[in-house]
């Protein structure tokens, strides 16, 4: 059946009429995380450095803040700051193979042709596609041949999609997520010549649904969604993200080594403390040699605020992907972002003993960048208090805390007192982090109105947060036992978009 190739150059500003005025009158839309004008983001897909600008693609409905019907949106930035809105990228088909949704995938250099590999929705049926753009990437066409896979492996299969491709040794190499009913998830892995004529090889790796619940935090999952095999620092990363039964659970990594036609695992890791609040991560090497990650940070609050915001779904910030000591990934922000920073405030070293709560006057705010260092005692634990109202009746804690026996401290999201609105998300994030022989952490925590980002000693923790009270601004350090604060530095964060629409620069 013959469809039409060439896709419309639709901006944002086709979305329905008032989305975006709404989108940018909500309190909690942040200011600097980029958000789409309005409608629904999810998944972070096509990420690429190219030709010295940074593409970021999205799972997008601008008709919406529903998930429903997913084009991919579009923006470009040179620095990962400042964020430029392009032409919707992909739209689905009147008919065809995307009939129902353009769903998520990768960019990929094919000799210089800018191509896309993504998953087209016709019914239940989700089966790979592709689309060649222009040199700038700002307009693209779809493959008469699509889909290019025209059904999956054989077998009870609870989902088949997602990509991560790559060239290896002048073969294109596919992996598919998926997963075997019954068994677990898994990652069908592909080759071919052209893009589109692709063999099938065989599961990568399988994983076992039956060990641990769904209730654990390292719960494989009965399907592998978003998967990104990268190599970093001599070691194979496997990462995906749990799924089941249409809940999305957390990101995972597998160490391990990629051989062949095979992943042999060696450790299980949690990629991001937030569980769903930091889901569908991709990740790039960019032309500095860095491995920048994105995630999609989902929100906490029900369908019918959504609706009323106009908008839902922040990205994360860009994170750099590094190989820690201990043999797990570490992550810090990029360090451009510190050209936001604005009216810095440095207080000096000072202690905190057990039971009492120190306000930090000079610090307040719902766009900050905090980074401080703190030598918690054993036995002890330290709590950096935002987004506090002056009667303490809404106040998000992060705390860090360590045992008595020195091991490996906690570092723990409360947010039972984040919002009045009891209709939010309030349920406690936490995950272990290394701390020094001396009980010593580095933390850095970026509030963004709903957004919040924790780094601490390596370890992320993403989620979101949604404070009623106007005055809930204020900053502070509480302590159980005693808490040395060596450092403590922190600046307000400038908006990328003020008014009736995003000025990205």
């Amino acid at each position: 059946m013959t469809h039409d190739l060439t896709l419309p150059r639709a901006r944002h500003g086709d979305a329905p009429k008032g989305l975006a005025e709404r989108a940018v009158l909500d309190p909690h839309r942040p200011r600097f995380h980029f958000t789409a004008p309005g409608g629904w983001l999810n998944d972070p897909n096509g990420l690429a450095h190219w030709d010295g600008v940074y593409h970021l693609f999205y799972q997008y409905n601008p008709l919406a803040a529903a998930h429903h019907r997913i084009h991919w949106g579009h923006a470009t930035s040179r620095d990962l700051v400042s964020w430029t809105d392009e032409p919707v990228a992909l739209v689905p088909g009147s008919d065809g193979p995307d009939r129902d949704g353009c769903w998520s995938g990768v960019l990929v250099d094919d000799g210089g042709t800018p191509t896309l590999v993504y998953s087209g929705r016709h019914g239940e049926r989700e089966l790979p596609c592709v689309a060649t753009g222009s040199p700038d990437l700002r307009s693209w066409r779809k493959d008469p041949a699509n889909p290019v896979i025209g059904a999956p492996p054989e077998g009870d299969l609870t989902a088949f999609r997602d990509h991560c491709v790559w060239r290896e040794n002048g073969t294109w190499r596919h992996l598919v997520g998926s997963g075997i009913r019954g068994v677990g998830g898994t990652a069908f892995l592909y080759e071919s010549q052209d893009l589109r004529d692709w063999r099938y090889v065989g599961p990568l790796l399988t994983g076992d649904a039956s060990s641990g619940r769904a209730a654990d935090l390292d719960w494989t999952g009965t399907m592998w969604e978003c998967v990104d095999l990268f190599r970093i620092d001599g070691a194979d990363i496997l990462a995906f993200s749990a799924w089941d039964e249409g809940t999305t659970h957390y990101p995972l990594y597998w160490t391990g080594r990629y051989e062949g036609d095979t992943f042999t695992p060696h450790t299980l890791h949690r990629l991001d403390y937030g569980q769903r609040y930091f889901y569908a991560p991709q990740s790039t090497r960019d032309a500095r040699g860095r491995r920048i990650m994105f995630g999609w940070l989902q929100e906490g609050r029900d369908e019918d605020a959504m609706a009323a915001a106009g908008w839902c779904g922040v990205m994360s910030l860009p994170r750099v992907v590094t190989l820690g000591g201990d043999g797990q990934l570490a992550q810090e922000l990029v360090p451009e972002l510190a050209r936001l920073r604005r009216d810095a405030v440095r207080i000096g070293a000072f202690t905190v003993t057990d039971g009492t709560h120190v306000h930090l006057d000079a610090v307040s705010g719902d766009q900050l960048d905090i980074e401080t260092t703190l030598r918690v005692a054993p036995g002890g634990a330290a709590r950096l208090v935002v987004r506090e109202s002056a009667d303490g009746a809404e106040r998000t804690v992060i705390e860090v805390s360590r045992p008595a026996d020195g091991t490996a401290g906690t570092l723990r999201l409360h947010r039972e007192s984040s919002s009045l609105d009891p209709s939010v998300d309030s349920e406690p994030r936490y995950g272990e982090v290394p701390l020094t022989g001396d009980g010593a952490v580095d933390l850095r925590v970026l509030v963004d109105h709903s957004a919040l980002e924790i780094f601490a000693n390596g370890r992320a923790l993403a989620a979101r947060i949604y404070p009623t009270r106007p005055d809930a601004l204020g900053v502070g350090i509480s302590a159980a036992g005693t808490v040395v604060v060596e450092r403590f530095d922190a600046w307000r964060m400038a908006a990328l978009f003020d008014g009736p629409r995003p000025l990205w620069p």
